[in-house]
């Protein structure tokens, strides 16, 4: 196999100058019809592949985009990464993805290497937006950035969910089916701010309507067995009736814990989670959720970041509370009302600790 053809090689066979040949390829420089013509016939007849980093080297650009998010093992994620994709795509940019499974230390490396890599603008979730050092990082490079699903602090642009007012209205839907006592089922709040929020959100809307406030259980992963957290919740708190999952991943993973230690969802338990991932639509019973569109804010999100690379318009955010909807589920049942006790409604029997079941 012969050598890869150079650019010296194209300006031969078209029969002009180096130069020529590079205002053509990168459309930087005037140049007659006939003479583009024959330059990009010569780079087809040579099948010529201009250097990216020779490109880079000549416009300081890299034409890419680094992305960093928690996890792609979420669809939530891995929707608004798609969305995101396809923007910097169809836009000439090749996207850099890192991965940093809740951890601020793998956050702040990821952000640290796409600033070494010269990435033309970097589009992330972090674990805490008010607090994050990778965050700090591209603010002081000036880096053209956006959030995604995190709260903006003042002076930053995300593309996120209204997490408060969507938990409060977990709270109205919780209290309209007779639930009083509730618990709250979150990742730890140091991995996650919107988790934080949304807590935040769930207890508000729970003292509106007069429900008890809601019991927390902050847990480090969304997709290990919770079976012994949740057996130990509900020993702790008896007297739940329904769980707030702040994703549906922890939703769906409290559906198959709940099974395991024999309580019946949701006769004996109801469960609501966040995000509207399709799998809570195959899955029996129903997952009762908030519902967003990930893949629009992380187009969205990659618009902004093009945008400030280019100094053209930003594309208008949407209003928080227009960013998500309740999508009624099989999870989440009335409670029956007492009606010969003062409209009180009936928790777990203590002969029925659900906790106590066996086969």
């Amino acid at each position: 196999m012969g050598q890869a053809a150079t650019i010296k090689d194209v300006a031969q066979r078209a029969g002009c100058g180096v130069a020529t040949v590079s205002r053509v390829l990168n459309n930087t420089g005037p140049a007659s019809a006939e003479m583009r013509e024959r330059v990009l016939a010569a780079v087809d007849a040579l099948d010529f592949q201009f250097s990216e980093v020779g490109r880079s080297l000549q416009s300081n650009t890299t034409r890419t985009i680094g992305c960093v998010v928690p996890s792609i093992e979420n669809p939530v994620y891995a929707d608004a990464v798609q969305g995101a994709q396809e923007v910097f795509r169809n836009a000439g940019y090749q996207m850099l993805l890192i991965c940093t499974n809740y951890s601020p230390e793998i956050e702040t490396n990821a952000i640290r290497t796409l600033v070494a890599k010269q990435v033309d603008g970097v589009l992330l979730t972090v674990a805490d937006a008010q607090k994050s050092e990778g965050l700090d990082l591209v603010r002081s490079r000036r880096l053209p950035h956006s959030l995604l699903f995190n709260e903006a602090p003042d002076g930053e642009v995300s593309w996120s969910v209204g997490d408060h007012a969507a938990a409060a209205l977990v709270a109205d839907k919780f209290a309209m089916n007779n639930h009083k006592n509730t618990g709250f089922l979150a990742l730890n709040f140091l991995n996650s701010d919107r988790a934080r929020q949304r807590y935040e959100g769930f207890v508000e809307g729970c003292a509106k309507n007069a429900m008890a406030p809601p019991a927390l259980l902050e847990v480090d992963d969304d997709g290990h067995d919770l079976t012994d957290h949740l057996r130990g919740f509900l020993h702790d708190h008896p007297d739940l009736t329904g769980i707030f999952a702040s994703n549906d991943f922890l939703a769906l993973a409290t559906i198959r814990s709940a099974r395991n230690l024999f309580i019946k969802v949701p006769q004996e338990l109801s469960i609501v989670g966040f995000d509207g991932i399709k799998v809570g639509l195959m899955v029996e019973p129903s997952l009762a959720t908030i519902v967003t569109a990930p893949r629009d804010l992380g187009a969205g999100a990659g618009q902004t970041i093009l945008s400030l690379i280019n100094g053209t318009s930003p594309p208008e955010r949407p209003s928080k509370n227009s960013t998500f909807s309740f999508r009624a589920g099989g999870s989440l049942m009335p409670l029956p009302a007492e009606s010969k006790d003062d409209g009180k409604v009936a928790a777990f029997p203590p002969s029925n600790d659900p906790t106590q079941k066996t086969a």
